[in-house]
């Protein structure tokens, strides 16, 4: 019934259209969505078309009702993986509602794992929806410690 491919170029809209859902589903206003929109597309784009972002969608009767993006991204070694300077960054992770409770984020991620290890990723990071951390809990991902600030530009400099 389901089958999973690795995203290709076209899936563009659908990325954007996951990554819009997963976070209207996580209760952001549709003020902030409409001004992500336009940067994300930008943002996406050559990296969808150079490979540095990659991942899985899943196929159900012709359309495509999951999706998981990853990268690799630099990283300074660190106490979690002191021997390397690359994570796996796993994101945009969504399933279309009437296809949830199926299995198929648990695949998703069962995906992104086997290739982080195909590429000697030792240590992954996902920023986890409250809806997502259960799951992630019971893939054996643990909260960290990490903080964040969202600076506005101080006019005048």
């Amino acid at each position: 019934m389901y089958s999973l491919r690795p995203i290709v170029p076209s899936d563009f809209d659908l990325i954007v259209h996951h990554r819009a859902e997963m976070f209207r589903d996580s209760g952001r206003s549709e003020k902030l969505l409409s001004a992500m929109a336009g940067p994300f597309r930008g943002w996406l784009r050559p990296r969808l078309d150079d490979g540095s972002y990659f991942g899985w969608v899943v196929e159900a009767a012709g359309a495509l009702v999951a999706g998981l993006g990853m990268m690799v991204i630099g990283w300074p070694p660190h106490p979690s993986h002191p021997a390397q300077d690359e994570r796996g960054y796993i994101l945009n992770v969504y399933v279309e509602s009437e296809h949830r409770r199926q299995g198929l984020a648990r695949r998703l991620m069962a995906k992104a794992t086997d290739e982080a290890l195909r590429r000697g990723l030792m240590h992954l990071v996902l920023h986890a929806t409250a809806k997502g951390r259960t799951l992630y809990e019971k893939l054996g991902w643990q909260a960290t410690s990490e903080m964040s600030i969202t600076l506005s530009p101080i006019e005048g400099i």
